[in-house]
């Protein structure tokens, strides 16, 4: 299946997008074209898109009435991204939104020489020189900074809360994140943890870090934000039930498919600012001066029924911070 979905398909999943021809005839009427180009898959980012939508709809852009959509999805695989990056670049739209930014120095600089005003969401933006700094960005480049591993800390600390005895702590990382293996390492060696930190590229390297973890009988393990494992929540809950071990993830995704906790800035808040970011765009205002946004709110959410299953009471310090309480 080609990585733009089938017609029939994207509508039916994402309640009426645009597809290719539809948004060729957008263009001829004079209706602006933006791409939204995600390193997700369809199917995690449906309620990420929503939120999009209502930022696009401060603006007063509704898909459809004035304004086409061309959507395309990597499906977690990162080999994907500098072909569909070029791809889109050729299609000349108005702005490209560009979620789950995981892309090689080489890309980025193709969406830099070609002019296009980019709206990202990216882990560390002034790491990975998308931008001069948060206030004036400069360039073509702004966005969501989502501070990834920036969160780490807070979540060993509420995972040593929640796990009696927790000594060891499994990190399962994509492509050895070194930032995130670093802020890991710094908030363990504060409680007092040992941290076992393995690198899963594949569905099947996921199976096996699970199982390596049993093996080496870690206390719990924290799942580090990433596109490719968002496409794989389903596999990551799975095995969690299978081997009864405590996991905590990167996004509430993970807990609404029946994951025990997850703690992250509020995706909603930060998708409906790149929907407003991109709104703004198209009337005008230059990517260099909308300031990256900053998250300024956070969901802790926690599932009490699998808890209960492994074995696990939680702590009442936990449960008055919590933003919500799956039962």
């Amino acid at each position: 299946m080609s990585t733009c979905l089938r017609r029939r398909e994207f509508i039916a999943g994402l309640g009426g997008a645009a597809a290719w021809p539809l948004a060729a005839r957008a263009q001829q009427r004079g209706m602006p074209v933006i791409a939204y180009l995600s390193v997700r898959s369809a199917e995690s980012e449906r309620s990420m898109l929503s939120a999009f939508q209502s930022g696009l709809k401060e603006l007063g852009y509704e898909e459809g009435r004035n304004l086409a959509i061309e959507y395309r999805f990597a499906d977690g695989q990162y080999d994907r991204v500098p072909a569909l990056v070029t791809e889109t670049i050729r299609r000349r739209v108005a702005v490209i939104v560009f979620v789950g930014a995981v892309a090689s120095e080489s890309v980025w600089e193709e969406l830099r020489a070609s002019r296009i005003p980019v709206v990202f969401n990216a882990g560390n933006p002034i790491r990975q020189g998308l931008v001069a700094s948060v206030n004036r960005p400069g360039g073509t480049f702004t966005g969501v900074w989502t501070l990834g591993s920036a969160l780490t800390g807070k979540i060993l600390q509420m995972t040593y809360d929640l796990v009696p005895g927790v000594t060891t702590i499994g990190l399962i990382v994509r492509d050895l994140d070194i930032e995130a293996v670093r802020d890991a390492r710094e908030a363990a060696a504060k409680l007092g943890l040992q941290l076992v930190v393995l690198d899963a590229r594949s569905p099947a390297e996921i199976e096996n870090t699970f199982a390596t973890f049993n093996e080496r009988r870690v206390g719990a393990i924290h799942v580090v934000t990433s596109p490719f494992f968002l496409t794989q929540a389903k596999l990551f809950v799975d095995l969690a039930a299978r081997y009864r071990i405590p996991v905590a993830y990167p996004r509430r995704l993970f807990v609404d498919a029946g994951g025990l906790m997850s703690y992250s800035f509020n995706v909603a808040e930060s998708y409906r600012v790149m929907g407003n970011y991109t709104g703004r765009i198209l009337k005008g205002t230059r990517p260099a001066d909308l300031p990256v946004f900053l998250p300024t709110t956070f969901e802790f959410v926690i599932n009490l029924k699998t808890a209960k299953t492994l074995g696990l009471s939680v702590p009442p310090t936990l449960l008055a911070i919590a933003d919500e309480v799956i039962e």
